[in-house]
């Protein structure tokens, strides 16, 4: 399984960036994407995720409303849009594949990209 993310960069406060996350090696259909977050010095944390099929979402209260996750099941694709952005929203961010348990924690997810790097200036 590789998970490629991209899309990272460098925004003003207030800018937008939309992240993708292209998933290969399995088959995804019925399973879901996550998407997670460490900012240095801190825990990685949950941002958001998507089932595959019927397309359920559920965003953590910090991004509730600024951020929304898509995804393009003939491409294995998922697409994080992040407006409003905060220089709070600064860090690494990582797409997961989801394996059992809650959806809210990182044990839950088995499979791992490498991060993309978010910064957001004041």
């Amino acid at each position: 399984v590789q998970l490629q993310a991209s899309g990272g960069g460098l925004v003003q406060a207030g800018g937008s960036l939309r992240l993708s996350c292209a998933a290969s090696g399995r088959t995804f259909s019925g399973s879901a994407m996550g998407w997670f977050r460490q900012a240095p010095g801190k825990e990685r944390e949950f941002v958001a995720v998507i089932r595959w099929t019927g397309g359920w979402t559920s965003h953590a209260d910090s991004v509730r409303g600024r951020f929304t996750i898509s995804r393009d099941n003939a491409k294995n694709t998922l697409y994080p849009q992040m407006n409003s952005l905060k220089p709070e929203d600064t860090a690494v961010y990582y797409c997961a594949a989801y394996s059992s348990g809650s959806v809210y924690y990182t044990t839950s997810y088995d499979y791992w990209g490498r991060g993309t790097q978010v910064t957001v200036s004041s």
